[in-house]
């Protein structure tokens, strides 16, 4: 089985970078991008970023007056629109009026996303975490194509997560039909996913200066977390019993802005230009996992499988096809 090419190199970033520090120099006037989930969080921070270089960003939203408002007083060009990644119907109709008006899309991140949810099935009873993340995303994408096809070395950037370690794809059962749900290899399937289809875009659509990566933010404290009691917190390590955050936490995870850098390098490096397909963390490409790893670097070795991406890329086209 082919895999992906997992090799550093050496950007000059890394995972305390912050995301206008990774676009210092450029100018993206011109440029028309898409931040899902531009709103909050990471998102936040992606869409400031981005404008704050000159770029038009569109923030596709489930709560269009939450993201209006959230986003009133940032400076730039910055729409919001209409959708949610549950509903195909929503998203098919914002990737049809975007693609009407003829503009190039040069720039597509893929990040809104829920974690760790309780059960939940959306459209024709598919597992929430699963549809949101990946499904969703991947008809937002084909929906965009005559967009991303218009632009000059367009670029997508999927937003996986170290979580994509905790399990490859449940093939044979990824709406947890057939087994009893867990949230957390729902969620973990889900950023597997995101970045098996990062791999199987790339080389479909490659060509042309068009790239897709796949993005691990690191940890951050956001609305993400909002599925999560402070007593789960607790027994992850995330937090004391009394509430407050380990030094050693403190240490390791990111503000929102750090979180939002490595999206951002793999949407607008010049570094990547060779490149497409891989897995990117700390504002850079993740090398392959190995025995000194720690259990929350680097990628595993099933997100880098080409077999594995255009399995998925079958299977999700039969299920939008269907739905």
């Amino acid at each position: 089985m082919a895999a992906q090419d997992q090799k550093p190199l050496g950007s000059g970033f890394g995972a305390k970078s912050t995301a206008s520090e990774v676009l210092e120099g450029h100018d993206l006037t011109g440029l028309k991008t898409i931040v899902t989930g531009g709103y909050s969080g990471i998102g936040l921070e992606m869409v400031r970023a981005l404008s704050g270089a000159g770029a038009q960003v569109t923030v596709p939203a489930r709560r269009p007056d939450a993201a209006k408002e959230a986003l009133a007083e940032m400076p730039g060009e910055i729409t919001v629109a209409a959708m949610d990644l549950a509903d195909l119907e929503s998203v098919t109709r914002f990737a049809a009026d975007y693609t009407g008006a003829e503009e190039p899309l040069h720039i597509l991140i893929n990040n809104a996303g829920i974690m760790a949810s309780p059960l939940d099935r959306v459209g024709p009873g598919w597992e929430a975490q699963f549809a949101i993340n990946h499904l969703g995303h991947m008809a937002l994408t084909l929906g965009l194509e005559p967009a991303l096809k218009r632009a000059e070395n367009a670029r997508v950037v999927a937003l996986s997560s170290t979580a994509h370690i905790l399990t490859d794809v449940h093939w044979d059962d990824p709406h947890f039909e057939q087994h009893e749900y867990d949230k957390w290899q729902a969620y973990g399937q889900s950023k597997s996913a995101d970045a098996l289809f990062a791999n199987a875009l790339n080389r479909k659509w490659g060509g042309n200066g068009f790239q897709a990566f796949s993005a691990h933010p690191g940890g951050i404290f956001t609305d993400l977390q909002r599925h999560l009691e402070d007593e789960e917190m607790v027994q992850l390590g995330w937090k004391n019993p009394d509430g407050t955050i380990p030094d050693r936490v403190k240490a390791m995870f990111k503000t929102p802005e750090q979180g939002a850098s490595t999206a951002i390098w793999a949407a607008t490096s010049p570094k990547l230009e060779a490149r497409g397909g891989e897995y990117c963390e700390d504002c850079d490409i993740a090398q392959l996992a190995d025995e000194n790893s720690q259990r929350w670097q680097h990628a595993r070795e099933w997100i880098t499988d080409e077999a594995k991406a255009d399995r998925l890329w079958k299977m999700s086209e039969k299920m939008l096809a269907e739905a």
